[in-house]
């Protein structure tokens, strides 16, 4: 069956404005974020349903250290508890787990719920959630360059090519659509080396109110987008976006 192509292979969503959220609720920010896990589980059979095989978010970035110690704290521990709650319905509901990220500063309890999760769904196909957790895109290309160094690759040999194979996100085609909630506009240092061609869609959503109508909003614009890839547009030049 031939792909629909107004619908994106791969989305990758920077889910932002969680802590706003909660300051709304006069809430601790801690709550915030238990209530973005619930909506990115929401999101995730969204997109499936939609036919989209990739869903890759931002979780926590290398950055992300740098916030308060008790946020940090609570993070990871809302982690642990995300795995115990929601881990079976994502199984059952053909959902792979793939963890993106450095693993070497993270807690043992958690390096080991990452390995329950994927290994508990690496048989499934129907949607890959990808997790990028003490990642960054800075971080990506410098350890694939380490890599890539590392098995004796000669400079005439590291191409645009070689280097993904190295990339972190390697087991994913690169997003068709990117996605920030929460009003920033801005990339974060999120998938730099992957989302060159990616379509950007920026909305004030803070992420736990993000539901099916706002992915829905958010497909329908890419869907309306013309994707060149830096070649020369085939709509007449009225309707063109440059």
């Amino acid at each position: 069956m031939k792909r629909d192509l107004s619908v994106p292979r791969h989305v990758a969503i920077v889910m932002d404005g969680n802590g706003r959220w909660a300051k709304k609720r006069y809430l601790p920010r801690f709550f915030g974020h238990k209530a973005g896990v619930d909506t990115l589980v929401k999101v995730i059979n969204a997109c499936a349903d939609h036919g989209i095989e990739y869903l890759t978010v931002f979780a926590f970035s290398s950055e992300n250290w740098k916030r308060p110690e008790d946020e940090v704290s609570g993070l990871m521990g809302l982690v642990l508890v995300a795995v115990t709650k929601y881990l079976a319905k994502l199984a059952r509901d053909g959902v792979k787990i793939v963890i993106v990220g450095d693993r070497n500063s993270v807690p043992d309890r958690l390096r080991a719920a990452w390995a329950e999760a994927e290994q508990a769904t690496a048989h499934n196909t129907r949607i890959t959630q990808s997790v990028a957790f003490n990642s960054g895109g800075r971080w990506d290309v410098v350890q694939a360059c380490r890599q890539a160094v590392a098995d004796g690759l000669k400079p005439e040999q590291i191409t645009e090519a070689s280097l993904s194979g190295y990339m972190a996100m390697r087991h994913a085609p690169d997003p068709d659509l990117f996605i920030r909630t929460g009003g920033e506009v801005r990339i974060s240092n999120f998938l730099l080396w992957q989302v060159a061609y990616s379509e950007l869609v920026f909305t004030d959503c803070l992420w736990p109110d993000f539901d099916v109508a706002a992915l829905e909003a958010a497909l329908a614009v890419y869907a309306g987008r013309e994707r060149r890839f830096g070649a020369v547009s085939t709509l007449p030049f009225e309707a063109s976006s440059g």
